[in-house]
């Protein structure tokens, strides 16, 4: 096994093997399911998803002596397949408007366990959390205020309140959420008049909520978040019963030289030690605590399968083009992610040639991996991208007419279709004639 593939294969689900010249997940040759298949091909390996809710579970279980829940995130990936395993596990959703909130429903997920989020919710998504969560984590007083209206004909779920800490994790600007001057949430000063406009009201206020951003892999600046929040808690009061979430975003690794991949268990122990130790100090009871993994869940059991179909030397650049890019993963040109790949066939073949691969969007921007090592690779090849599981589809769009990828879950030599390939007669579906 060559030193290239030994550092890459980390990246990919723990079930991947190499068969017969081949890569295969969970018992399935990648280059037979892009063949079967077409591409972009996304697929999600089950057990991977199994295993890092495991750890989800184990780690709370053993250092969170009261009660505590996991919150799937929506906004990483939803479909009605992903939302049923995430309540399978037991997990709330997280649901960002009444769209996801309507994925959510339709996959049967019981009201107690939807979780309703968003920084700007229109009155419409406010309607859709009110008659179908069993939580809204209010953003703002504006919010708070239109809730007050609905609850005046019908009964309000639970209401937490979201905290804007002003501090946030090191991680890209664009996901940092929880620093001064942030749009996310509300200050010491603006929680306190929601809790005033709450109580006056006998609206179910029971909680708190903060997020500092999102893939992150240095836990310390949470304990100043979590201090800062217990300050408000121990200044509000809140009843016996009572839900704090810290929020989540804990990071993954999506290149080797970034490996080892963040391991959950620091991130747990860290965020239990800190709010154990805090609310002691403050003579809290202790809340039920919320975790929100985030990408940490399902980023690593997503995989992209691209088909290389043009192979061309730019200068001192090789370019190699393949059928999807940025507009079923816009992380690169959104944060310049730097990514991995391995070959489908023959990954075991020492690389040759430093090469780009890009997309056929017509944007400049439209980059996968900037530079990568990978053997003479032919047009008509497939080429997979581990650590897709996040942040792609959700933010996948129809540029330059694309077509959303098939996507399948994979279990032990059994394949189910979690969304079937987007067809061109359905991009003028919500067209109307002139």
């Amino acid at each position: 096994m060559n030193s290239t593939l030994t550092q890459r294969l980390p990246l990919f689900p723990a079930s991947t093997t190499v068969a017969n010249d081949s890569l295969k997940v969970s018992g399935f040759d990648l280059q037979l399911l892009a063949e079967k298949h077409g591409t972009p091909l996304y697929i999600y390996d089950k057990l991977e998803l199994d295993a890092a809710a495991d750890k989800y579970r184990e780690f709370l279980n053993a250092s969170w002596p009261g009660k505590w829940s996991v919150t799937y995130a929506g906004k990483a990936f939803l479909c009605t397949g992903i939302a049923q395993w995430a309540a399978n596990q037991g997990f709330y959703i997280d649901c960002t408007g009444r769209g996801e909130i309507n994925i959510a429903v339709k996959a049967g997920v019981s009201k107690d366990k939807i979780l309703a989020h968003g920084v700007n919710k229109s009155t419409e998504d406010l309607k859709s959390a009110v008659a179908y969560a069993g939580t809204i984590v209010v953003d703002n007083l504006s919010e708070l205020k239109r809730l007050l209206s609905l609850s005046q004909a019908q009964t309000l779920p639970d209401l937490w309140l979201r905290f804007q800490p002003g501090s946030s994790v090191e991680t890209h600007a664009y996901t940092q959420t929880g620093h001064s001057g942030s749009k996310f949430g509300m200050d010491r000063v603006q929680i306190l008049e929601a809790v005033r406009i709450c109580r006056e009201n006998n609206l179910p206020l029971v909680g708190l909520h903060f997020h500092q951003g999102s893939q992150f892999r240095d836990p310390e600046p949470l304990g100043d978040g979590i201090d800062r929040a217990l300050d408000l808690v121990q200044e509000i009061g809140f009843p016996e019963t009572w839900h704090l979430s810290p929020g989540g975003g804990w990071g993954i690794s999506y290149h080797e030289e970034d490996l080892p991949h963040p391991p959950i268990e620091m991130y747990v122990d860290f965020i239990t030690s800190a709010m154990l130790e805090g609310c002691r100090k403050r003579g809290l009871t202790l809340p039920i605590l919320h975790l929100e993994p985030g990408r940490s869940l399902v980023a690593r059991a997503g995989v992209a399968i691209y088909q290389i179909g043009t192979v061309k030397d730019v200068g001192a650049r090789t370019w190699v083009l393949v059928d999807g890019g940025m507009a079923d993963n816009p992380r690169h040109a959104l944060y310049g992610t730097r990514y991995s790949c391995l070959t489908v066939a023959h990954p075991l073949a020492r690389p040759e040639k430093n090469v780009s691969i890009a997309g056929p969007y017509c944007e400049s921007g439209d980059v996968l991996i900037e530079q990568v090592d990978l053997r003479n690779v032919q047009e008509g090849e497939f080429i997979a991208i581990p650590v897709s599981g996040a942040y792609h589809l959700s933010m996948s769009s129809n540029y330059n007419g694309a077509l959303r990828p098939e996507v399948l879950l994979l279990e032990n030599g059994e394949m189910h279709t979690l969304q079937k390939r987007e067809t061109p007669p359905e991009l003028t579906q919500r067209d109307v004639s002139t």
